[in-house]
């Protein structure tokens, strides 16, 4: 129940109230003096009710501390009293002439008779304030957690990028230091992809296109490089490429194949397509016999973190690891993007 719900529901509550206890009685049976007291009753209830409601329990409530809550009802119904007294002791003998207790009736008893007559009003907005308190918590609990796991993404968005720029220049220097004139296109690419990141990677989402390239700048800059690009075999079948997606969820595969496939004799092969608004993802890259040094599954282990984040029970990842081959079959379902 949210509290807007919650406000409506009091006036849904008052509104039951005066026509149980003042409108109907007063059709069917109630004198004119008996209707003057339902409504001086109604008025000390409402005026009890919202300073137990507004003022009272939110400064009293503890939960680990009994005494608190014993002073709270007792100066609630010491707010009760007091509110009743001067209605229909003071003012109604001063304006109308009659009040509602024997004259000689003594404060102590009168203040103990009230604590029956108070108890109802005092019940029901207490339950009330708890009922927004625990509205309240649980929104302030689902900003966190919405907080928090923004947070999060934006801190695994942040690892992938030094990790792309760290491969990339790798391969330049290696360019550079040969003096091959493939260096100068190798930093153009290079270029383009920091503006793609740049601009996007502070995204939530961006179209399948781009993402597609990033994939297809970070492959023409890897083909530099390569004595058979040839080997490199990518075929996309794309019908929706204004499908939304989280950035950088399928370039770090593609990384990591660069990084340590093996293209001297074979290459990889990586197909793309988006049947039904579901992407599906294939990569099978044969793994060069040189070790896989500690980081370099840091960008594919940052990929699950976000897809269990972003697209739980959405998706399906398979990744087999074998000696001699690496190979990912992934599938998100982005038809609610």
């Amino acid at each position: 129940m949210k509290t807007h719900k919650l406000i409506w529901f009091h006036i849904f509550f008052w509104m039951i109230y005066i026509i149980g206890s003042i409108v109907i009685p007063y059709l069917v049976f109630d004198s004119e003096k008996s209707l003057t007291f339902k409504i001086t009753f109604f008025l000390t209830s409402f005026i009890s009710f919202y300073v137990n409601y507004f003022i009272i329990v939110p400064r009293f409530y503890e939960p680990d501390k009994i005494y608190k809550s014993v002073i709270a009802f007792l100066l609630s119904v010491t707010c009760f009293v007091i509110v009743r007294y001067s209605i229909e002791e003071v003012l109604l003998p001063a304006t109308l002439g009659f009040r509602n207790y024997d004259p000689n009736t003594g404060i102590a008893f009168y203040f103990f008779d009230n604590i029956f007559f108070s108890s109802t009003a005092i019940f029901i907005s207490t339950t009330f304030w708890f009922l927004q308190y625990f509205i309240d918590a649980e929104s302030e609990k689902a900003e966190l957690i919405e907080a928090r796991k923004t947070a999060e993404l934006q801190a695994l968005k942040t690892q992938i990028n030094p990790h792309f720029i760290f491969n990339s220049l790798n391969n330049i220097y290696s360019l550079v230091y040969q003096n091959s004139e493939k260096a100068l296109p190798a930093i153009e690419e290079l270029s383009r992809l920091l503006r793609y990141s740049t601009k996007d990677l502070t995204e939530d989402c961006i179209t399948l296109d781009k993402e597609i390239g990033y994939i297809d700048s970070l492959t023409a800059l890897e083909k530099l490089r390569i004595k058979k690009p040839e080997l490199l075999i990518f075929e996309k079948n794309i019908s929706h490429p204004g499908l939304k997606i989280s950035p950088m969820l399928l370039v770090p595969f593609v990384e990591n194949a660069f990084k340590h496939g093996d293209f001297r004799n074979k290459g990889f092969e990586m197909r793309i397509s988006d049947d039904h608004k579901t992407v599906h993802f294939y990569l099978l890259n044969h793994k060069s016999e040189r070790m896989k040094d500690e980081v370099s599954g840091i960008g594919i282990e940052n990929v699950k973190k976000r897809l269990s984040i972003l697209y739980p029970g959405r998706h399906e990842l398979n990744i087999k690891n074998s000696e001699t081959e690496f190979t990912v079959d992934l599938k998100i379902d982005l038809r609610n993007e």
